[in-house]
């Protein structure tokens, strides 16, 4: 007996739903020690604790947008990730569908190899927590994404198998997972259908934006409701978050938002794009589209070329000098957005304008990443275009933010949704082989409340597994 106690390998545990939404909740010994390692050590398994849209403080990390950057008088707000421990906050669903993956005994570390197919994000979360539970971790991701998440990969001690094409270029990976899926002691932790990734979003990032009006509510921006989540959609499950928001505040719109040049639910497109982190040329299963209102469509280009208004030093004095921005707005700015943040913004701008809303509105967005992704991007558009000048972010902020165009734009209306609904089939049945009675029950909001409420659930599993803690 003793020595197959011995033999059985040590489970890693984390947080609870619960604890990452409120983690003034975890025992003050390990968050104390979790702290702690955020700043000695990011590689310590103890950040598992730090997975929060909350600092040390129990503060929310957000931003509220200057206006005289968006150009509309509505209050434009983002919860920002660059303090998460990888610096996303896709670090959380990957955990998530790891610890729920573990509860169900489907993987165990020294035995499985786990495997996170992804454009970015959401892998260099699965290399970092799949490394710190002391899992065996493969990434698999399209060649042309950008040299830095390739990096971090490497860092955090995960290997990566790179698949043709760019980011909308999922088939590819689906392609090589299952080829993976082959090899013995292989499990694919799959962020497109797994539900622990909409369970965090509609928990934590969801009670997060309700619980966020009462803070802007005390600051005098908006009164207490929020007027519109806006997302942009990759694997769909930050857009989750928008089921909560509805329930606490009706009325609230949820925007979804996807590529100009890869229009799938707009138009049922395809096609290459270079908005790193969203539009996958597919509907994901984890994607509530029967609760989705509008869907809007943004440039790839004007997110880059935004982004380096936003970031380079010559666009920082452009907002500070010209545009009158507050120099610690600016600089905050330039350090917590990426290209998918641009995006979200753009979309929010759209919203604003498109449902014309006032300054007691507030809409909501996130800002996944930051600029430290993506440099080497930045160099190929000074490459391409030359070193950006003052002119230049005048122009570019005139015609991208204060001008944004209410084109591609969709409302959810019932035919809309139908046919975003229907366009799930040919990817998660005829490919993925899910039943179309599974497709089907999604149609009624109370198979996506069925999700929600094993929250609870797995909560009370994972403290029994922790020993009660």
């Amino acid at each position: 007996m003793a020595s197959q106690a011995a033999s059985e390998p040590t489970l890693v545990w984390g947080p609870t739903y619960e604890e990452m939404l409120h983690p003034s909740l975890i025992d003050p010994r390990i968050r104390a020690k979790a702290l702690e390692a955020l700043e000695r050590d990011p590689l310590d398994k103890l950040n598992l604790y730090n997975i929060s849209w909350r600092d040390a403080r129990d503060q929310i990390r957000y931003f509220i947008l200057p206006k005289e950057v968006t150009g509309v008088d509505a209050n434009i707000v983002a919860l920002y990730a660059v303090d998460f421990p990888t610096g996303s906050h896709k670090v959380g669903p990957t955990y998530s569908v790891t610890m729920e993956a573990q509860l169900d005994g489907a993987i165990r570390p020294g035995v499985h190899t786990v495997v996170f197919p992804s454009t970015g994000n959401y892998g260099i979360g699965g290399a970092w927590a799949g490394r710190r539970m002391g899992y065996d971790t493969l990434v698999v991701l399209p060649e042309l994404m950008s040299r830095e998440r390739f990096e971090l990969i490497e860092s955090y001690g995960a290997r990566y198998v790179k698949t043709p094409g760019c980011e909308s270029s999922v088939k590819e990976i689906y392609d090589k997972c299952k080829e993976l899926s082959r090899e013995p002691n292989t499990v694919i932790l799959n962020q497109f259908d797994a539900m622990a990734n909409y369970r965090f979003h509609y928990y934590c990032t969801g009670n997060t934006v309700v619980e966020l009006m009462e803070d802007l509510k005390g600051r005098g921006v908006g009164k207490g409701y929020c007027s519109a989540f806006v997302s942009s959609m990759g694997s769909a499950g930050t857009i989750g978050a928008g089921d909560r928001v509805k329930q606490v505040f009706h009325g609230a719109k949820v925007v979804g938002l996807e590529p100009i040049q890869c229009p799938t639910l707009y138009s049922n497109g395809y096609g290459d794009h270079d908005i790193q982190g969203i539009g996958d040329k597919h509907v994901t299963w984890i994607h509530n589209v029967k609760n989705m209102d509008t869907l809007m469509c943004i440039d790839d280009m004007e997110c880059k070329l935004g982004l380096q208004v936003l970031t380079d030093p010559v666009g920082v004095d452009f907002l500070v000098e010209e545009l009158r921005v507050d120099p610690r707005d600016a600089r905050k700015l330039s350090g917590i957005i990426g290209i998918s943040g641009v995006c979200n913004l753009l979309g929010a701008i759209k919203t604003a304008k498109f449902y014309e809303m006032g300054p007691d509105d507030v809409v909501v967005t996130v800002f996944t990443d930051a600029i430290d992704r993506y440099h080497s991007v930045m160099a190929q558009l000074t490459e391409q275009f030359g070193r950006l000048n003052v002119s230049e972010a005048r122009k570019r902020h005139y015609g991208i933010f204060m001008k944004a165009k209410l084109d591609y734009i969709q409302e959810g209306t019932v035919l809309n949704r139908e046919r975003w609904l229907n366009l799930k089939y040919y990817t998660w049945v005829e490919q993925h082989g899910k039943p179309v009675e599974a497709l089907n029950a999604q149609r009624s909001q109370s198979w996506w409340q069925d999700q929600q409420a094993l929250v609870h659930e797995v909560d009370d599993r994972l403290r029994k597994a922790r020993g009660g803690r």
